[in-house]
């Protein structure tokens, strides 16, 4: 009777032990679900916005054609491009460098900021030159100081052509600032004013695609003037080229122009603020090579988008872009199918974080479940010992009937095979109980 009383009280302290594990891995599952919770608000949080906002330049800019194409393009895979009316570079790159303004994307050309000045922008990449255009009405100028005394638009307060006419042709001479009208126009604006001769000369920093430009090319009386010491100008300012309009290239009948016209170009570039979102910056970088990658004037195929810091160091989602292409996942999926597969968080971390612990766990979880079973009836067991050790002897009957009813509680339970041993145990101490008892009974 002892002995079997030691093995009952063995397994009942096996037992206590099983539950405090089994509490243990209730904690552990608890822990999982909150961590897997705060994954979840990590994931949304880092999955791209679907409104960005890009700097949006005056009509009759090349800028207001090419951030029309880039919305068209981004619109394909959900993005909402909004954009935001700006007079130019100049205040694009301020909005941009402003955490409160919403503005995040631009077209910027070289020559308006530098990386101290701006720690917080990447650039994705040179896309195309934007030349210094000077066009006059009337005589064609020909000598330097010829910009004395008249009324030049140069651009608003705010733009490119403002900054860059009078960073580089004030001190060279071309623009005399004291006696000259400088006139804050856009470029539609400059266009109209010019052909109906309300102004003398329009500067402008525009790409060759530009309606403004092209509209000037072609106006009967507008001469394009040739920048004079180009050369100077490119090898005083790293930032900007030489390029040659050839003569006729606009009329080759006619010619225009006439001769040869010498420009200068800083390039522009696709500026972002270093913090948006990777998804959103390779979009940009498949949107860049589907709209710059033509041939152009003074460019081939696919010399453009390339992978140049002119004033600001290239992203590194860029770098990675012109040496690979856009992500594996982006190549053969869906944009957002391919986002939310591209977060490590969505799949790598929650499969080391539970998968694992649960194939650790799993085991012991059902371990326990199946041996529980078995256990509750050896609970059964060790109070009948307990209570037949006070009872009077004349009880002794009805112990063996309630020995003999979980005899067959046992002999009725179903377990799985690698249980089976622990079972058949019970039945045996059930029938040693039971042995006990009826020694006790008077012959």
């Amino acid at each position: 009777m002892v002995a079997n009383k030691n093995s009952a009280t063995s397994v009942l302290n096996y037992l206590r032990a099983r539950r405090l594990g089994l509490l243990g891995v209730l904690l552990v599952l608890v822990v999982l679900a909150g961590l897997i919770t705060l994954l979840a608000f990590a994931v949304v949080r880092s999955m791209p916005q679907r409104n960005v906002v890009m700097a949006l330049y005056p009509e009759g800019s090349l800028n207001a054609e090419l951030v029309k194409r880039y919305r068209d393009v981004l619109a394909r895979q959900g993005i909402d491009l909004k954009l935001e009316p700006s007079a130019g570079a100049v205040e694009s790159l301020a909005r941009l460098r402003d955490p409160k303004s919403r503005t995040s994307i631009a077209l910027v050309p070289g020559g308006l900021t530098t990386a101290q000045e701006s720690p917080q922008l990447v650039s994705l990449g040179t896309l195309f030159y934007q030349p210094l255009w000077i066009f006059s009405r009337g005589r064609p100028l020909q000598r330097r100081g010829q910009l004395r005394g008249l009324h030049v638009s140069i651009g608003p307060e705010g733009s490119s052509s403002r900054a860059l006419a009078l960073k580089l042709l004030g001190p060279a001479g071309i623009i005399d600032q004291k006696s000259a009208t400088l006139l804050p126009l856009t470029p539609s604006e400059s266009v109209q004013k010019l052909v109906r001769g309300e102004i003398d000369v329009a500067v402008f920093l525009e790409g060759w695609q530009s309606p403004a430009v092209q509209q000037l090319l072609k106006t009967k009386g507008v001469n394009l003037e040739s920048i004079p010491r180009a050369d100077a100008f490119v090898a005083l300012y790293p930032y900007l080229n030489k390029l040659v309009l050839p003569a006729g290239v606009v009329d080759m009948a006619k010619p225009l122009p006439p001769t040869d016209v010498l420009l200068i170009a800083p390039k522009s570039s696709l500026v972002v603020r270093g913090d948006l979102n990777a998804a959103i910056q390779y979009l940009l970088l498949q949107a860049a090579v589907e709209i710059h990658s033509a041939p152009g004037m003074f460019h081939t195929a696919s010399r453009f988008p390339v992978p140049e810091s002119v004033d600001l160091p290239l992203s590194p989602h860029a770098i990675e872009f012109y040496k690979t292409g856009p992500p594996f996942l982006q190549r053969h999926l869906p944009f957002w199918l391919a986002v939310l597969l591209e977060q490590p968080l969505v799949w790598i971390i929650p499969l080391v974080v539970i998968l694992f612990p649960l194939f650790r766990v799993a085991p012991a979880v059902y371990d326990w479940v199946e041996k529980s079973r078995v256990y509750r009836l050896y609970s059964e067991l060790k109070r009948l010992e307990d209570e037949m050790a006070l009872a009077a002897p004349g009880r002794t009957q009805y112990f063996i009937e309630q020995l003999d009813q979980l005899g067959d509680r046992a002999t009725r339970l179903s377990v799985p095979a690698a249980f089976k041993p622990l079972l058949y145990g019970l039945r045996l101490h059930i029938d040693m109980v039971r042995q006990e008892a009826k020694k006790s009974i008077p012959p």
